[in-house]
């Protein structure tokens, strides 16, 4: 039995979502969460198969999410069902650490067949997005800069961009002042900008936060 966390702040999808998946047999929804913040507690306390994320929830954000997830349950696969259909955003988060990227109105057979594979460690990935993500995975000339950025200093770029302070960011992911100061001086660098604001600008232009 895949024994699922559902982390979604829509209460009416999470009720319909765990009504068809409790008439499969061989899943079921056994956790909810609509908030960034529950997400880490609840995979903590029980042992999960699958954890199905949205990555447009109150709180903490779900990069950020499965960063701390990878950290505290590192065999848990990760699947994000969301209503961006956006191969940047979803190479970001497969490069993050997540199996599998579908949209929400992917067809049920396909959802299904997500939670089965993604359960059982194998990638799925929405095929409408599939060839842009992977040319995104392999770095392609055209990429956008912030593609080329390491997992931590696309973290960091966000938390900036999200308005958090040096002193929040170093708490949140268990780092030195000093070493996320390098980390927003490495970003500066390999972007091109000059300050705070010019990566909160370049984050927003880019849709990386909102």
């Amino acid at each position: 039995m895949i024994r699922i966390l559902l982390a979604d702040d829509h209460s009416i999808f999470r009720a319909g979502l765990k009504k068809i998946l409790a008439d499969q047999g061989d899943m079921l929804i056994a956790g909810e969460v609509d908030h960034g913040d529950r997400v880490i507690p609840a995979l903590q306390r029980e042992e999960w198969n699958l954890l199905v994320l949205d990555v447009s929830m109150p709180g903490k954000g779900s990069l950020e999410i499965i960063t701390h997830a990878r950290r505290v349950k590192p065999e848990l696969p990760i699947l994000l069902l969301t209503m961006h259909r956006d191969h940047l955003m979803a190479a970001r988060f497969l490069k993050a650490g997540a199996r599998g990227y579908l949209t929400k109105d992917c067809g049920l057979d396909q959802l299904l067949l997500a939670i089965r594979k993604v359960a059982s460690g194998r990638r799925c990935i929405d095929e409408e997005l599939n060839d842009l993500i992977f040319d995104q995975l392999d770095g392609g000339d055209d990429a956008p800069l912030h593609t080329r950025l390491s997992h931590r200093e696309f973290t960091v770029l966000c938390s900036i961009a999200s308005g958090l302070t040096v002193t929040r960011i170093a708490d949140e992911l268990a780092l030195s002042v000093s070493a996320i100061s390098s980390y927003r001086n490495r970003l500066l660098a390999k972007l091109g900008l000059e300050n705070n604001a010019q990566l909160t600008r370049y984050a927003l232009e880019h849709h990386l936060v909102k």
